[in-house]
């Protein structure tokens, strides 16, 4: 079946005319109804079992259909950033779920043990629930977060799902049916009632899960307040989705994309700056018509779109893989934004790796691309105190450091401010990092540790 799309006052193109198809999605009770993992031995598939029933899962049709490559499994990225795999758990771990399944322990015991071993993943990072939650008139504002001055996070409970979960996700906690863990909310009323009592807040970021998964009807309920005097402060709206390369579908077919288009044409003539944060992880998920044709008409639309991803093990680490990533992008009209080093959360043990290799990444892969995609900032770590860039390796005063520096932190006035960390060849994250020049502890430890 093929769908046309009629723009008025614009001349059709090979463009117009797309496939149409229905969202299909499938989680771990359908794992035996993806007809492309039928061909797959039996140990790999009670594999994906076992991890599944501890960290999420869900993938649709269009991913299995049009971005993985089944002719190079396992190792094909998108299978890699969708399927779950064995190594995404400890040894131990997984052989706790693969025996409580292997005897048909009863779903409770299954919940226990799936329970148990989340509790050492990390599932909040960073001080996400302890540091980052606003309060207003005595009462903490569940479903927001306000990390750095200029921006508030929110996190629509329509939009507490994705088209399609990312193996890596650092937000998996989200997904596993936990209020506890969870941030949502659906009181629009607190949030703009925090966001004009902020008049220094100018970014508001819509995040998730994916609040693209919502209908349009939804998401007027939290966009169209922004065209308010009340509210001429927010001037930049930011919408984190990977749906753009997951379901671009959204954008063209269906059957409220042009609704949409519509509501995001109103916020840009409105004076808003309406960005896209789209979650971008290989360049082999833009190498659609469909997707290709969202980012026209997004663009069309006068929304920004820029890219970020972490560099992940088994998915992405490799300059070549970036620099043609990048270069893809800004073929496309997106701008590449932020390179992130895996956080340390979930199935975080098989895609982390050093700090020494992620910069490694980010400089051969900065080298081979022109200015215009040198926008991309990284490799960076989203960190408690606040998001560390790793400059470089450097030698000063006779020692060998990485030389950081906080594109973003807790307190404004550490931002940019460079400070130095004794070389660590091993290191993947911040609180491995160890003052250099013999000092005791970095700058903001102690200002961070009273914060705390």
């Amino acid at each position: 079946m093929q769908y046309t799309l009629n723009r008025a006052g614009r001349t059709p193109t090979e463009h117009d005319v797309v496939p149409l198809r229905p969202f299909t999605v499938y989680t771990e009770r359908q794992l035996d109804r993806i007809e492309a993992l039928q061909g797959l031995p039996d140990e790999q598939i009670f594999a994906m079992r076992v991890v599944a029933h501890v960290l999420p899962f869900r993938v649709n049709r269009y991913v299995i259909d049009e971005l993985i490559d089944w002719s190079n499994i396992p190792d094909d990225p998108v299978f890699q950033l969708t399927f779950p795999q064995p190594g995404m758990l400890s040894p131990e771990d997984f052989q706790r779920m693969a025996q409580a399944l292997g005897n048909n322990a009863s779903r409770e015991q299954i919940r226990d043990v799936a329970t148990s071993i989340r509790a050492g993943l990390n599932p909040q990072p960073d001080g996400q629930r302890l540091l980052n939650i606003p309060r207003m008139d005595g009462e903490n504002l569940e479903g927001m977060q306000h990390k750095y001055e200029h921006t508030v996070l929110f996190f629509p409970s329509q939009g507490q799902t994705c088209h399609s979960y990312c193996t890596f996700c650092f937000r998996w906690a989200q997904f596993i049916g936990s209020k506890e863990l969870r941030f949502s909310s659906s009181e629009t009323s607190k949030l703009f009632s925090y966001l004009r009592r902020h008049s220094e807040v100018t970014d508001l970021l819509v995040t998730g899960g994916d609040p693209m998964v919502m209908r349009t009807n939804h998401l007027k309920d939290y966009l169209q307040p922004l065209l308010t005097p009340e509210l001429a402060h927010i001037t930049s709206l930011r919408i984190g989705t990977k749906s753009l390369t997951f379901w671009p579908h959204r954008y063209v077919t269906d059957d409220d994309a042009d609704e949409l288009l519509r509501l995001f044409e109103r916020l840009v003539k409105a004076g808003k700056h309406v960005a896209l944060m789209a979650h971008i992880n290989h360049w082999q998920e833009l190498d659609t018509p469909m997707v290709r044709e969202a980012v026209r008409r997004l663009r069309s639309a006068g929304v920004i779109i820029r890219s970020q991803a972490p560099v992940l093990a088994h998915i992405n680490d490799d300059a070549g893989v970036w620099s043609r990533l990048w270069k893809t992008q800004v073929g496309l009209g997106i701008q590449p934004y932020y390179m992130f080093v895996e956080r340390d959360t979930g199935a975080r043990r098989y895609f982390q790796i050093p700090l020494l290799r992620a910069y490694e990444i980010y400089r051969d892969a900065i080298r081979q691309v022109s200015g215009l995609a040198r926008t991309a900032r990284g490799p960076s770590m989203s960190a408690a105190p606040g998001k560390v860039e790793v400059q470089g390796i450097a030698e000063v005063a006779g020692e060998k450091v990485f030389v950081l520096r906080f594109l973003q932190a807790r307190n404004n006035e550490w931002t940019h401010r460079p400070f130095f960390a004794r070389f660590d060849p091993e290191a993947t994250w911040l609180d491995q990092l160890r003052p250099a020049f013999g000092e005791e502890r970095f700058f903001f430890q102690d200002e961070h540790d009273r914060m705390s």
